[in-house]
């Protein structure tokens, strides 16, 4: 990990597009940022057309005289590399670099992201753009660290992408036997004798052979790594002081193997945009903060993109307003799991654009609004808490993560489509959030499997998994471990043929069990379970072979027979759940589990509503207390609240909707008064 050159502190700011403004705007915006206490913003992600209007003519006088400013202003500049939008011209001239849909439609220009990363034309385009940016800038005092692209993800099925992908084929099989081996390819009359039959997995009649969708995806993984790798090296050789970085955009179609990735660049960055209004949007903000904090090796990373004063559905269609205070305990949620900052898109709203709408720290009111105040107490708060910079999150429990097994559940052969991986990975985390016990994410195909200090491990639908990591499993839970496996894990091997004799698989053994039918359920469906508790989604029809029943089904088909099952193995335990167990029930199990692996929440009995984030750095501890509930919260701590600089001996009282960071001491009075109420750090 490499922070950004010439940048104490936290960071503070989000992406600006000045070249959507007159340049009288800018001095108003670099005040403006000023006021906030902004210190690093994000220039150039959507700017191609501006900075090469016509092929190899760049026009930089703007950005020359922008860098100044900000440098004359204090700010620092993460400078991007604008490929995610090449500029009319472009299109125009290579129209085979446009991307292909999996039916065959060529896209047209228009948007952003109309470019086939497996183009040669736009592989040569991007780093042209990149090294003049590099060469122009290498010694400029704004320039803090690259930011390359913009939220990778693009899909193609042009052939310059077939091409790409046959190759790719050939470095992982060898020889069309091994290929046709793991494809399975005497089914349905796959099997095929030249590597030229092989295109990407195109709309056909029916439905696709799951491994080679499975395989198109790992590859365009690795295609667009490719993409990333091309200007990240240029950079590092222009520019060896200065790191570099990509956005990370987060969601189930995404085909981007994040926790690989991680290994290439200087600093994990990610975006993320809630997507829910109810309490589902903290949760969320909680995970997707542990995962880019394991992404990273368990150390900082930067939370580069969020929205500050909206919650966009695009589902649904609606963006809806954050409610006061909900910015700021988003942004502090990220930077209690690690963020060194908080960044946001964008800084100013735009007058037109695609995105005019979009979430903005000055929107359309100008900075006399609630949504510039809250801006600016963020900044001020940020300030506040820089020490808490030094600490990390010690987490004895970890959830798997396999992009792969996700993209393998994603194939419309399997016998439910209703199952997501990643709702059951979130209904594993939230479970753990819901007990207060601080999370980490493993990754096993990722090389990730370091378990040491993990005292507890769920696994939810690890779909795929190799024998190799079984074993190692079964070492970790014979030596002490304690591990949680669902349904759907171990199904598979790495290229998707599913394991025979019985489910789950690879795991038969170390669970105890054996399954021998699914008895998916449909996705309103609810089956009864002893103690009073639900299933959903899921049933498997299994006998026990060493494992003792935890919980039953009460009725339907399987009356009577086991749901929820313990093993203990060595010094360890191995539990298998066959079914999505209800919220509440869920988090009961996992409490009971987490008992036995001797684990603890944060803070032991805290409110409902209130959530507690601790970070370590040697003997020093902060403490984080997040009320999302709806009235004040009693919560027993001790310590100096950082805002305001007062001691404070438990309990303290958390305002509804605010937040309170405590520079942690021991528990004692000498010396100390009793602050009954921190005040509320909010943005009202």
């Amino acid at each position: 990990m490499r922070w950004p050159t010439g940048l104490d502190g936290l960071c503070y700011g989000g992406d600006y597009n000045p070249e959507q403004w007159p340049e009288s705007t800018w001095r108003d915006d670099v005040a403006l940022m000023r006021q906030a206490k902004v210190n690093l913003v994000t220039v150039g992600v959507f700017a191609w057309s501006r900075l090469e209007p016509r092929p190899g003519q760049y026009a930089v006088d703007w950005l020359d005289r922008l860098l100044d400013l900000l440098h004359a202003g204090g700010i620092k500049v993460v400078l991007a590399t604008p490929t995610a939008s090449p500029p009319p011209w472009f299109s125009l001239a290579h129209p085979d670099a446009l991307p292909v849909t999996a039916d065959g439609v060529r896209l047209h220009h228009g948007s952003r992201d109309t470019y086939c990363a497996a183009a040669p034309a736009y592989r040569d385009a991007a780093r042209a753009i990149a090294t003049m940016l590099a060469e122009r800038y290498r010694d400029h005092p704004a320039l803090a660290m690259w930011h390359v692209h913009n939220e990778y993800g693009t899909t193609c099925h042009c052939p310059h992408t077939a091409a790409a992908f046959r190759r790719w084929l050939r470095d992982r099989y060898g020889d069309l036997d091994t290929l046709n081996e793991a494809w399975t390819g005497a089914f349905w009359s796959q099997w095929y004798s030249d590597w030229t039959q092989i295109d990407t997995p195109r709309a056909t009649q029916y439905l696709t052979n799951p491994t080679q969708a499975l395989d198109f995806r790992r590859f365009w993984s690795d295609e667009l790594l490719a993409a990333y790798l091309d200007q990240r090296d240029l950079l590092r050789r222009i520019t060896p002081q200065v790191p570099v970085t990509t956005n990370y955009v987060l969601g189930d179609w995404v085909p981007v193997d994040h926790a690989r990735w991680s290994r290439e660049v200087d600093l994990v960055a990610i975006d993320h945009y809630p997507g829910e209004t109810d309490r589902r949007a903290e949760e969320q903000t909680a995970l997707a903060g542990d995962l880019a904090r394991s992404w990273s090796g368990r150390r900082p990373w930067l939370l580069m993109e969020s929205a500050p004063n909206l919650i966009h559905r695009y589902a649904e269609g609606v963006a809806y307003a954050k409610e006061p205070d909900r910015m700021l305990r988003h942004s502090i949620s990220h930077v209690a799991r690690g963020s060194r900052g908080a960044m946001f898109f964008q800084w100013r709203a735009p007058r037109g654009g695609a995105e005019a709408f979009h979430s903005a720290m000055v929107p359309h009111a100008g900075a006399d609004s609630r949504t510039f105040r809250a801006t600016v107490r963020l900044g001020e708060l940020l300030e506040q808490l820089a020490e808490t910079d030094a600490g990390q999150v010690p987490a004895q429990v970890a959830v798997g993560w396999d992009a792969a097994s996700g993209w393998a559940l994603q194939h419309p052969g399997l016998p439910s489509r209703h199952i997501a991986y990643a709702d059951e990975v979130a209904a594993a985390h939230r479970s753990l959030w819901r007990c207060g016990i601080p999370t980490d994410f493993v990754c096993p195909a990722a090389g990730q499997l370091d378990l040491t200090g993990y005292r507890m491990l769920v696994l939810p639908a690890l779909y795929l998994m190799s024998d190799e990591l079984a074993d190692d499993l079964g070492r970790w839970v014979h030596a002490g471990g304690h591990l949680v496996v669902s349904y759907l894990s171990g199904v598979a091997d790495l290229s998707a043929r599913v394991r025979l004799g019985g489910y789950p698989g690879a795991l038969r053994d170390l669970l105890g069990v054996r399954a021998e039918e699914f008895l998916p359920l449909g996705p309103d469906a609810a089956v009864a379970l002893t103690g009073g508790r639900t299933g959903r989604l899921w049933q498997e029809r299994f006998t026990l072979h060493g494992a003792d029943q935890v919980l039953a089904y009460r009725d339907g088909p399987l009356a009577g027979a086991p749901a929820v099952t313990r093993r203990r193995v060595g010094a360890g335990t191995a539990w298998y759940l066959s079914t999505r167990l209800d919220d509440n029930a869920y988090r009961d199990l996992l409490a009971v589990v987490a008992a036995e692996a001797r684990v603890a929440p944060v803070l032991p009995g805290v409110p409902a509503g209130v959530e507690a984030v601790r970070k370590v750095s040697g003997d020093r501890r902060w403490l984080f207390l997040f009320n999302h509930g709806p009235v004040a919260a009693e919560v027993d701590a001790w310590g100096e609240d950082l805002a305001s600089g007062e001691p404070v001996g438990g309990p303290v009282i958390v305002e509804a909707g605010a937040v309170v960071v405590l520079r942690e001491q021991a528990r004692s009075r000498r010396g100390r008064r009793r602050i009954a109420r921190v005040p509320a750090i909010g943005d009202h």
